[in-house]
This record gives C-alpha cells, sequence and structure tokens, in this order.
C-alpha cells in the first residue's frame, strides 16, 4: 500500500478545473443559472470564477475565452506547503518537468506547481487558497444556504480524461502522487480504464486508454441524491439543455448520473451516491466486453456518442 494512501499527507482532494469557452456569455449563464454554481470573481484576462455551493475554497471551476473547447488543466489541493515542496521533488526524481506559477496567477489562489502527464493532461498541484465559506454558518449549521440556483451542484467532484499512455500516468498518480486504484476495466492484460481516488470517494480522477492525447470526457458535479438528479433531469429538459445520457446508474462506481453538454460542448455530469473507498478495499474490476453494463448499469451498452463526443 502507498505510505500516503487515505493520510493528510499528500494529496487532499480535487481543487479547482479550468475549461475554455467559446461564448462566454452563454458559459456563465450555464454554469451559474443552469447547473447552480456561484459565482465568485473573475480577472483581468477574462477569467470567470466559480464554485459548489458546499465548497468552503473560493473557486472550484473557472472558464475563460478561447476558441476551442475543453479543458486547459486540473488541479489537487494538498496538504500544506511542505507537502507542496516534498511532492515537487518526488516529482522532479520521477522525471517529470515542472512550470512554477506564482500566487495571485489564478485570484485567491496560492502558488502552483504544474506538469503533464503522460496522457498528454496538464495537471497542478497547490496548498493554499482563499477560504470564503459554503453559506451556512459553522456553528449550528443550517441544511443548506437560501436561494440556491438550477441543479443546486454541491462540488467540482471529478474529471474522465482520455489519453494515449494510460500505463505511465497511472504509475505517476499511484507511485509518486498517492493515489490508489479503486477499479479498472482490462481487456486481458491491457488496462483500458482507471479510476482514481486519493479520499473514500470511488473516484477523484478516472483515465481511459485513447490514441489521442489530453482529451477531456467530462467535468463531474456532485448532487445530494437521487431525487436531485431527477430535478437535474427535469430542468435539462424544461431549458432545452444538450443532453448525452440518464438519469441511470453506473455499474462502476455505482454512482447515479446525467450526462448533458455546456453550449461550448464540453460535457458535464451530475452525480450522486457512489461506493465507498477504504486504502484496504480490494481493486474492482471489469471486464471489457462488458463495458457497457459497467457504464450505465441498466440500458448495458452504450451509445455511440457517450464513446466519441471528447474536446
Amino acid at each position: 500500500m502507498n505510505a500516503r494512501a487515505m493520510s493528510t499527507k499528500g494529496v487532499l482532494r480535487p481543487g479547482h478545473v479550468q475549461i475554455r469557452a467559446l461564448d462566454m456569455d452563454t458559459m456563465v449563464k450555464h454554469y451559474r443559472d443552469n447547473l447552480g454554481l456561484l459565482e465568485m470573481d473573475k480577472d483581468d484576462s477574462g477569467r470567470v470564477y466559480f464554485k459548489g455551493w458546499d465548497e468552503f475554497d473560493k473557486f472550484s471551476v473557472v472558464i475563460r475565452p478561447a476558441d476551442e473547447a475543453g479543458m486547459d488543466f486540473m488541479a489537487f489541493k494538498v496538504n500544506g506547503e511542505e507537502c507542496l515542496k516534498q511532492l515537487e521533488k518526488d516529482l522532479t526524481t520521477h522525471g517529470v518537468a515542472l512550470e512554477q506559477l506564482p500566487a495571485g496567477e489564478l485570484k485567491g489562489c496560492g502558488r502552483r506547481v504544474r506538469f503533464t502527464a503522460p496522457t498528454g493532461h496538464v495537471f497542478e498541484l497547490y496548498a493554499d487558497k482563499e477560504q470564503v465559506g459554503n453559506g451556512i454558518p459553522e456553528n449550528n449549521p443550517d441544511c443548506c444556504p437560501d436561494e440556491l440556483k438550477g441543479m443546486k451542484a454541491m462540488r467540482f467532484d471529478h474529471c474522465l480524461l482520455y489519453g494515449d499512455d494510460l500505463d505511465g500516468t497511472v504509475e505517476l498518480f499511484r507511485e509518486v502522487l498517492g493515489f490508489n486504484l479503486a477499479e479498472q476495466v482490462t481487456d486481458g492484460d491491457v488496462q483500458v480504464a482507471a479510476f482514481l481516488t486519493v479520499s473514500n470517494k470511488a473516484h477523484d480522477v478516472a483515465f481511459i486508454r485513447h490514441a489521442e492525447k489530453g482529451k477531456l470526457h467530462h467535468i463531474s458535479f456532485f448532487m445530494e441524491s437521487w431525487e436531485s438528479l431527477l430535478h437535474a433531469a427535469d430542468l435539462i429538459s424544461r431549458r432545452n439543455i444538450t443532453h448525452d445520457i440518464g438519469p441511470t446508474r453506473h455499474g462502476l462506481t455505482r454512482g447515479t448520473t446525467i450526462y448533458f453538454f455546456d453550449p461550448s460542448g464540453n460535457r458535464n455530469e451530475t452525480y450522486a451516491g457512489g461506493s465507498t473507498y477504504y486504502p484496504d478495499s480490494p481493486v474492482m474490476n471489469w471486464d471489457a466486453d462488458q463495458l457497457g453494463k459497467a457504464i450505465f448499469y441498466h440500458d448495458r451498452e452504450l451509445n455511440e456518442r457517450f464513446l466519441s463526443v471528447l474536446t
């Protein structure tokens, strides 16, 4: 077992994701009014910052104007500056090139360490971010704040990413960053998909083997319950949001889910439930010929759009 597994000595959790917007006005409206994220700030480069209502840090989603959709980077928060320094050393020893970004380059965030995984995805590590609270008191807290919008997304939960060198990326995340392999899909001796966690969640990031580097499949937002997903489904229909599939259940992770698209074509997921991971949990394995049931447990088959649309 990796020494950092389920500890407070390493990576704590997903921290933020930056995605590209073809039209900022429609994207802001989507993430604010449809998903129900809270619009927190903007900067001189045109980026807009959001957070889920139940997140304490200032932001978890950043959108920026661009000519192409997709993800710029995903970041993980680590347990303090000393941990960040140690992970820098560990990454360098592993042969990973690092880029330093100063505190304040993202508003309210401390210094960040950026690197590219073998799948071509850009990741960041950071230790500090301004905390603004979750809208309810810390003493005798209520269950939620008033006047939440849209789907009432609670937090940025995970990303599913597609890239070629799955083996190298899984090794990097497990051996250097301290993630655990919770579930996987295999085709004989070949790992097709890896669901990695640094917490007791079913996954904090997941990867699927794919011929192209650096592709985004979806950004996921955690919801309170199955009933919350049904409310989201009603809203998707009522507001004519481009729908992919669901509400349904995954076999992998056992979470309930809906997939749909933002106005730039980036796939979103609303996700609830899911299995619990502990350091002594076995790796759950799905055979590749059961992938349909693994992804969509009820339908037991994949639609072509889910397999082919990436940004």
